[in-house]
């Protein structure tokens, strides 16, 4: 079978996230390609979309086991979750440049995306000190702040899919705090506690996760509140 060319997958993607078309410098048309690059190979050798995810899945359950004995093994945690969040993507790829794109392979991606995140979560946490006492912040605060994060997180992507739901076409606007972003602050925030030795960057990671989840909430609320509003309006059309 034929693949399609970056552009045509660029395209079906869009078509599945309601129009949405990313701009040619931006961040997110740069993730696509990367996604892209990685899945030819694998929709080439007939890989199933739904071992890329399950893939995906594993290697961010598996980021905590380095992060938890810190010190430069906090460089393979980093790594376990770049490849994760990259899992993410290229089991979408997959499935558009293979045409097996289904509704039920879009719950799946939808489910292990979350609780992938969690696992990022629960990475920088670890990494920070976890219970211990002996770390620069107390147990109590990093877990509070990691909790917050996490539940951020959760609105962030809820308010989007009840939008949908409520009638708005597509995903409204790309926040400071989507997927991609996550797995950078969180790689990037791990690399650092491995380089300083140091277990206070990952806490400022958590602090970071909570910060941006804020500010990804109110950008994402802004939009669809005025989208919904347009279409309780009967200014645009449903």
């Amino acid at each position: 079978m034929e693949l399609p060319e970056r552009d045509e997958y660029v395209a079906r993607w869009s078509a599945l996230h309601g129009g949405y078309r990313p701009g040619k410098r931006s961040l997110a048309r740069g993730w696509l390609t990367l996604a892209y690059r990685v899945a030819r190979p694998c929709a080439a050798a007939r890989v199933p979309p739904d071992a890329v995810t399950g893939l995906g899945l594993v290697l961010a359950g598996a980021a905590v086991v380095p992060a938890a004995a810190g010190g430069w093994w906090l460089v393979l945690a980093a790594a376990l979750v770049g490849l994760a969040g990259l899992m993410d993507s290229v089991d979408g790829a997959v499935a558009l440049l293979t045409e097996r794109a289904t509704r039920w392979g879009y719950l799946l991606d939808s489910a292990t995306d979350r609780v992938a995140d969690v696992l990022f979560v629960l990475t920088l946490w670890v990494a920070s000190g976890g219970t211990s006492d002996g770390a620069p912040t107390s147990p109590a605060l990093r877990l509070t702040v990691a909790v917050l994060a996490g539940a951020l997180m959760f609105l962030h992507e809820y308010v989007r899919a009840r939008a949908i739901a409520a009638g708005m076409r597509d995903i409204g606007v790309v926040t400071v705090w989507e997927r991609p972003t996550r797995v950078v602050v969180t790689a990037m925030f791990l690399v650092a506690g491995a380089v300083l030795s140091d277990r206070l960057w990952p806490t400022l990671g958590l602090l970071v996760w909570a910060g941006l989840g804020v500010l990804g909430l109110v950008q994402l609320g802004l939009v669809v509140r005025r989208r919904l509003r347009a279409l309780d309006d009967g200014t645009v059309p449903p």
